[in-house]
């Protein structure tokens, strides 16, 4: 019943510099519904849906909830959870709502509320993240802490590898480390080991950033639930706001990911985020 739902749904391949999605369309379908062990076998590297590459996340489409928004956007990681946030999705789903609307700006309900949407150029997409939660409750952290730098260190406790990251919230939990050397940093072994690190009851981002100068970083991404992945806008919007804080950029920075480069500008005044940057679709298939 669930594949043949799922064959009567517009269905999309898309990604945000590399953060690649399979999207279904279920706006006027209530009764659709994906399992949590649909989504990790769709999602899978080699899957039939998805290809070698598989997705890093599967994203559903539906009508709004609330009279404020246009649409709402149902995420689901890797390992078949269903999360909060994820920007780069985020500016592929409104992508396709501004193909269908001509409007300037749009907005996108997710679980963790409402994100505004407009054109950036072509194929550019850029949204209001709102302001970033940097309260140790609100991220969150198992315990009472400044979130400018907190107590985790990799390596010796004399002499660590990485240690005094930054803790954001931008929907999701991310812990922000600053590196000079990716090769010595490992990410893709650092990674997993702080994402279920037991300072975070909910599992962590991990993000690994070099500073390039006062308005350019360069990201590497250990997404939760997912692993190493091309890109992560929220990691990218979390990391200039722990480099902000802790005094290492400007607060309008460029970020290159593996799969591209996002614009973050940290908005004086509201504190809010705004995240700028591509979208590309590989596939779609009509219902």
């Amino acid at each position: 019943m669930q594949f043949e739902q799922e064959l009567k749904m517009n269905f999309l391949i898309m990604n945000g510099a590399g953060n690649r999605f399979a999207i279904f369309d279920a706006r006027g379908e209530r009764d659709f519904a994906l399992s949590p062990e649909r989504v990790k076998a769709m999602a899978a590297p080699g899957s039939s849906t998805m290809g070698e590459k598989g997705a890093d996340q599967v994203i559903v489409l539906r009508d709004a909830k609330s009279a404020d928004a246009d649409m709402f956007m149902e995420i689901w990681n890797q390992k078949g959870f269903e999360v909060d946030a994820c920007g780069n999705a985020t500016r592929c789903a409104a992508w396709l709502y501004f193909r269908d609307h001509d409007r300037e700006k749009m907005v996108l309900q997710t679980n963790d509320g409402l994100l505004t949407c407009w054109p950036a150029g072509d194929n550019r997409i850029a949204v209001d993240m709102g302001p970033p939660k940097l309260e140790w409750d609100q991220i969150p952290l198992q315990e009472p802490m400044h979130t400018h730098h907190i107590d985790v260190k990799v390596g010796p406790i004399d002499d660590p590898v990485l240690s005094n990251p930054g803790a954001v919230s931008m929907g999701n939990p991310h812990c922000v480390f600053f590196v000079d050397d990716f090769d010595k940093a490992k990410p893709d072994r650092v990674g997993p080991m702080i994402e279920f690190h037991p300072l975070f009851p909910d599992q962590a981002n991990v993000g690994f950033a070099r500073i390039d100068g006062p308005d350019r970083i360069r990201l590497k991404v250990w997404e939760r639930g997912v692993g190493m992945t091309l890109a992560c806008g929220t990691g990218a919007c979390a990391a200039v706001v722990a480099a902000v804080r802790q005094n290492r950029t400007r607060r309008e920075v460029n970020v290159t990911v593996d799969g591209g480069e996002l614009h973050i500008k940290w908005r004086v005044g509201d504190d809010h985020v705004i995240m700028t940057g591509p979208v590309e679709l590989e596939y779609e298939r009509g219902a």
